[in-house]
């Protein structure tokens, strides 16, 4: 199993004797796996096992899932009339025109929405739940299907920048001794255009001092380090969205490092490209599982 993006949507259904059952699943980022039903109260007893289920195909996300069912001949023959509670209510009218006097004729939908006229008649509850849930967990694994789709087109996503990355650290490593040994001969440069001896040591002291605080290559290093590390990462088979983003803002941290002790134009470059490319795999990581 590869990587998994946290948005995803899915959708299954049912037909059957008992009607037609239909489920859809979508899913967002989210810190941890934060699921919510909504669901005829009549499917309410399968919550707790459809959490269960959920949890073995999803790690993280906030995920809303809607189960919509349409019994079988609903409107048609869905109900049957109680004739005795209806000649008791035609007893009660008839009294009640005795007393008062002829009255008009009832309206037949009204008479049909008097308590305990209709009844409704029951579904036999073992074998739909059973096909809501089955239902259901066609619909999970499709959702997660979807996730690990869209989740390696993440990881090709980031291959791409951690590729732009290493490079730039190449691209810096091999500029940096260019930089440091002409900021020295700058110096020198400027000793001699002062027409003042210089004392050796001390010129060296200043070289030390500026070396220092030009060098990058502790730096250079720990990019080099993040990046081999997100590539195993990646290559992961759990949920790693959160160690992925603790990666990002070490990248972050050495980036802006290396841009504030830039001395030279073309490093400075290559350090703002490197912070954009940490940005765009920053928001990436926040829809990985």
């Amino acid at each position: 199993m590869s990587i998994s993006s946290m948005t995803g949507f899915a959708r299954a259904e049912q037909t059957a004797d008992f009607g037609r059952l239909a489920w859809e699943i979508r899913s967002v980022n989210h810190r941890y796996l934060d699921l919510s039903f909504r669901m005829p109260e009549d499917f309410r007893a399968l919550e707790n096992d459809l959490r269960q289920l959920a949890a073995k195909h999803l790690r993280r996300g906030k995920v809303e899932a809607g189960l919509r069912f349409q019994a079988a001949g609903a409107g048609v023959g869905g109900f049957s009339i109680d004739t005795e509670r209806l000649q008791t209510l035609r007893q009660a009218m008839d009294e009640l025109g005795q007393a008062i006097g002829p009255t008009t004729a009832p309206d037949p939908i009204r008479v049909l929405a008097w308590p305990g006229v209709v009844r409704q008649e029951s579904l036999d509850q073992a074998p739909l739940l059973a096909a809501a849930r089955a239902v259901f967990q066609q619909a999970v694994q499709q959702l997660d299907e979807n996730r690990q789709r869209e989740g390696g087109q993440l990881r090709d996503f980031m291959d791409e920048r951690i590729t732009i990355l290493e490079t730039g650290v190449d691209r810096v490593r091999e500029r940096y001794p260019q930089v440091r040994d002409g900021w020295l001969d700058k110096l020198r440069e400027r000793c001699r255009d002062l027409g003042t001896e210089v004392d050796p040591g001390r010129l060296e002291q200043e070289a030390v001092i500026a070396a220092q605080r030009l060098d990058v290559e502790e730096e250079l290093a720990r990019l080099s380090g993040h990046l081999q590390e997100v590539r195993k990462v990646l290559q992961r088979k759990d949920a790693v969205g959160r160690r992925l983003d603790f990666l990002m803002q070490e990248l972050n941290r050495e980036a802006n490092t290396l841009s504030s002790k830039s001395q030279d134009g073309e490093m400075t470059r290559e350090a703002v490209e490197m912070k954009v490319a940490i940005e765009q795999m920053r928001e990436q990581v926040q829809n990985i599982e």
